[in-house]
């Protein structure tokens, strides 16, 4: 099993409401993923960060083995998403390790 945590910050100058609608969009396309996409045990993101973050948003996955977290960051539906997140969002740190 390997864990997936991805976190990004959200552009400056993205409005409160856009960030909003968003980060709803976002925790709602990428959840779905997991129907879509083989491998996948968990995915879940969280879109409320306290004050003490430094990221906008967070994704947390469980994947099966490396290899179906390479083909799901592959995946057209995945790379859907992600063209969302690019329009919206900058900084991501993400760290992958094997459970």
């Amino acid at each position: 099993m390997v864990k997936h945590i991805v976190m990004f910050r959200f552009f400056d100058e993205i409005s409160a409401e856009e960030r909003q609608v968003k980060a709803k969009e976002i925790k709602e396309k990428t959840e779905a993923l997991k129907e879509q996409i083989a491998g996948i045990g968990q995915l879940q993101v969280f879109i409320a960060p306290v004050g003490t973050s430094t990221h906008s948003f967070m994704l947390e996955g469980l994947f099966d083995s490396v290899e179906a977290l390479d083909c799901y960051q592959v995946h057209p539906a995945h790379l859907a998403v992600g063209t969302i997140i690019k329009s919206v969002a900058g900084e991501r740190a993400c760290f992958d390790y094997e459970v």
